[in-house]
């Protein structure tokens, strides 16, 4: 009777512990995969900020030739403002957008004008911003991957357990169109 209670306390004694390191592990797993994908976020965020300053140095560089609206200009200091402050995913995808579009306006304008192209400055700049460009397509897929994780550990068990009562939900990938300025943007000196 003795080795049977021993026995049975035993095994309820692992038991409690596996299933007490099974919500400790997941627990923790979601709040690493949380954490990085802010941290991935707030990266893009940064990266975002620093296209936003090369395309206004390009602006800059671009508006004696081409004739650009106030409002463009006041576009992208409104947007470095506001890109730093957003944490949400949808938003950070608006002033991808429209960053993005701003500068197609800008190399535009650069392409009309063969003096541009051959500015060292301009080329620097364009140079720079392909950088940038690589930058938030790594930062990009970084994130969508931590998404990946943390959204497949909701679906599976037993982790979706776990996510269920710590009401972790479902994260939002990142949808940013892929940018490629090189094929307008070769040139030869």
């Amino acid at each position: 009777m003795i080795w049977t209670v021993l026995i049975l306390s035993i095994l309820i004694a692992i038991i409690a512990t596996a299933f007490s390191l099974t919500i400790t592990l997941n627990y923790n797993r979601f709040q690493q995969l949380k954490n990085g994908a802010e941290a991935t976020l707030n990266q893009i965020r940064v990266a975002l900020k620093k296209r936003l300053d090369l395309t206004n140095e390009l602006l800059e560089s671009v508006k004696s030739y081409a004739r650009f609206e106030r409002e463009t200009l006041e576009k992208i200091v409104d947007m470095r403002t506001k890109v730093l402050e957003v944490v949400n995913v949808k938003d950070v995808e608006k002033i991808e957008r429209d960053s993005r579009r701003i500068l197609g306006n800008v190399l535009v304008a650069v392409e009309n004008y063969p003096d541009l192209k051959t500015s060292q400055t301009v080329q620097e700049l364009i140079s720079a911003i392909r950088e940038v460009e690589d930058e938030i397509a790594r930062h990009r897929y970084t994130y969508n991957n931590i998404v990946q994780e943390f959204n497949t550990k909701i679906d599976t068990v037993p982790s979706n357990l776990v996510a269920r009562i710590f009401g972790f939900n479902k994260m939002p990938y990142l949808e940013l169109e892929d940018v490629d300025v090189r094929p307008k943007l070769e040139w030869r000196v």
